[in-house]
């Protein structure tokens, strides 16, 4: 009588076995990413656990990928997922925020996890992000009026009264707008120009022509000429311009956060910095990066373990000291690449890491994300915004230059 038990008991578990695999999917998620980081997170994810595994595939654009694939993974993890081509592929995290072991809401920077909300719902976690850093020589700290940011009008005040002349010709110069574009972009970003997906880019061209006169006044009245500025550049750019700030050639230069901590210590050490802000603003730079399930994911127990750990605040410091024990955060700022969305880990252990950031944490309410851009943003931004922008910003006139939606148009017609 034994035996025939045994076996309906033994049947019975893996008909259960069977139903709870079938339920829960595989035991091991697949994450495709466009950040090198999360070769290393998913690696310690499999050390640190034996129940599920997460299996990384880089790609250059996970978002370009998911819409051309009829193959998907469980998670992603990368740039520019919030496009309307990319956002029709994930599920809702809602259940995430919700029970005992729910995340706190609270616990992300609130304008952050909002942009990953699409019709009332949470479909995108918020994972990392860099903000845009004025450099100066750590002797020049007293000049500046404020210990966390600074405006163009003070940049303009003090780089004025930095230039110096020699022979004609500027043998110092405070700062030119012009010597970055993407401090252009910033420019424009901060005049509220409003980049945003359309078909495929829409924006204010009138605040944008705002944002391109201000810097062609800078240039005029403060650098004296466009001439000017381009003789000095020609004659000492041959060294970055943060290693020109140190020395005192120039007074001002422009980096973002993840190139500023990822400086060598010893040249790090002898600089000091503000957070960019014009009227209580600073803009996020715009290659955020989030996450999220897919769903035709195959592992949904395997995607959700990882993604509860990956947002625990102590996984988070564990992973920055890891980080600092093989040296990778001499390459690579923070996690994946930025500031934690994790409001915890970044004013309270980034600090520890970073010993640059006491007394220069960012002020929450400043921080400004920019708006939805379409997928297509790093080639478009490369190929026409940023060449608009340096045109422009050597002009008076926008209609001196070559229109912005031509050049749009005629690089859609290419790259269709």
């Amino acid at each position: 009588m034994r035996r025939p038990i045994v076996l309906l008991l033994f049947f019975a578990g893996a008909a259960l076995g069977a139903l709870s695999c079938s339920l829960g999917g595989s035991k091991t998620a697949v994450l495709w990413t466009d950040q090198p980081e999360f070769a290393f997170y998913g690696e310690y994810f499999n050390a640190v656990q034996d129940q599920y595994r997460v299996e990384i595939r880089f790609f250059d654009s996970p978002a370009q990928k998911l819409a051309d694939s009829e193959s998907h993974p469980d998670m992603v993890a990368g740039t520019w997922l919030k496009s309307a081509s990319t956002r029709v592929f994930f599920k809702s995290l809602d259940h995430f925020f919700s029970g005992r072991r729910g995340f706190a809401r609270s616990a992300f920077y609130s304008r952050l996890l909002t942009m990953g909300r699409i019709d009332s719902r949470q479909y995108l976690l918020p994972v990392s992000f860099n903000l845009p850093a004025l450099v100066f020589a750590r002797d020049k700290a007293a000049q500046l009026s404020n210990p966390f940011t600074v405006g163009f009008a003070e940049m303009q005040r003090l780089g004025k009264a930095y230039n110096a002349e020699g022979g004609g010709v500027y043998t110092r110069m405070g700062f030119s707008p012009r010597w970055d574009d993407n401090f252009l972009l910033l420019i424009a970003t901060l005049y509220n120009a409003s980049f945003e997906e359309a078909a495929p880019l829409a924006w204010d061209a009138a605040a944008l022509d705002r944002a391109l006169e201000l810097v062609y006044r800078w240039t005029r009245e403060v650098n004296d000429s466009i001439q000017a500025e381009d003789d000095f550049y020609f004659k000492y750019f041959y060294e970055p311009p943060v290693k020109l700030a140190a020395s005192g050639r120039i007074l001002f230069a422009y980096m973002q956060s993840d190139d500023l901590f990822t400086l060598a210590a010893e040249r790090r050490n002898n600089l000091d910095f503000r957070w960019i802000a014009e009227q209580n603003t600073i803009p996020l730079i715009e290659n955020s990066v989030y996450l999220g399930l897919l769903k035709k994911g195959k592992a949904p127990r395997a995607a959700a373990a990882f993604v509860r750990w990956f947002f625990e605040t102590e996984t988070q410091r564990q992973l920055l000291e890891k980080s600092k024990r093989s040296r990778m955060n001499e390459t690579s700022f923070g996690i994946s690449g930025g500031f934690s969305a994790l409001r915890p880990v970044t004013e309270q252990i980034f600090p520890q890491f970073y010993s640059g950031l006491l007394g220069h944490m960012p002020p929450e309410d400043f921080l400004s994300p920019p708006n939805i851009l379409p997928g297509s943003w790093p080639a478009l931004k490369e190929r026409t915004i940023l060449p608009y922008l340096r045109d422009r910003a050597r002009s008076e006139g926008s209609d001196e230059v070559y229109p912005l939606q031509r050049r749009i148009a005629d690089w859609l017609r290419v790259n269709r």
